[in-house]
């Protein structure tokens, strides 16, 4: 038996290992899957990311009653860059994201980013047109995950007034406000080291707010009681 035989052989059995290992990857990242992204791609990577939200930082999470179809906000106290992983591995239907537009824009992620839909805020100029991008977005049936805190909380900050458009956008969308709140998080603070330290999560889910309009005071303070009441961990 010649040696570029056993070479030729040799690359064939670990081709087919390689396609055995990936075919087993795969069918357990299409059993985890838990919403129809509309792609076979995205939907295993929101499998992926739900195997390492359970089993890395020990999820848990209330059911979060999103309706079947139609729009919805669900608006999160804001601890890290891990919130938005884990509020998506929660949830029945896919969540697309306000975030900042130079977390946006960061040229590691932005392809990812831009590929499940977020929505780029301009903070210093003009957030209005994330506003009406978000409100199109909503009219059209999408789950949207807002932060009304407006930005990531340090270990120790109190409670802060929460970001009213949150109430306005629901109030136009004519959508119910689904309060969540995160806790059990590592790396409080921080965004990319909050992923990698290994966290026990917790995601709890009151029930959805209806607004009457849009400075709807009494919705916005249950939705800040909710919120708010965190164990802010470091």
């Amino acid at each position: 038996m010649s040696e570029q035989f056993l070479i030729w052989l040799a690359g064939l059995i670990a081709l087919l290992l390689v396609v055995l290992a990936w075919r087993s990857v795969a069918y357990r990242l299409d059993r985890a899957n838990g919403a129809d992204w509309g792609g076979k791609w995205l939907n295993r990577l929101d499998g992926l990311n739900r195997i390492f939200c359970r089993r890395y930082h020990g999820l848990e999470a209330d059911t979060i009653h999103l309706p079947a179809t139609g729009g919805a906000l669900l608006a999160a106290n804001h601890l890290s860059g891990l919130d938005p992983m884990l509020m998506i591995a929660s949830c029945p239907r896919p969540v697309r994201f306000m975030i900042a537009t130079e977390q946006y824009h960061r040229r590691s992620l932005h392809w990812l980013f831009r590929l499940i839909g977020c929505i780029p805020v301009d903070r210093s100029g003009k957030p209005e047109k994330a506003f009406q991008e978000a409100l199109r977005a909503l009219e059209k049936g999408a789950v949207i995950g807002v932060f009304p805190q407006g930005r990531i909380r340090q270990p120790g900050e109190g409670p802060v007034a929460l970001k009213r458009g949150v109430v306005a956008l629901a109030h136009l969308a004519g959508v119910p406000i689904i309060p969540l709140r995160i806790s059990g998080i590592k790396g409080v603070g921080q965004i990319i080291l909050s992923v990698v330290l290994r966290s026990r999560a917790r995601i709890e889910a009151a029930a959805a707010i209806t607004v009457a309009d849009s400075k709807d005071e009494a919705a916005l303070r249950i939705l800040s009681d909710f919120v708010h009441r965190v164990p802010v961990t470091a």
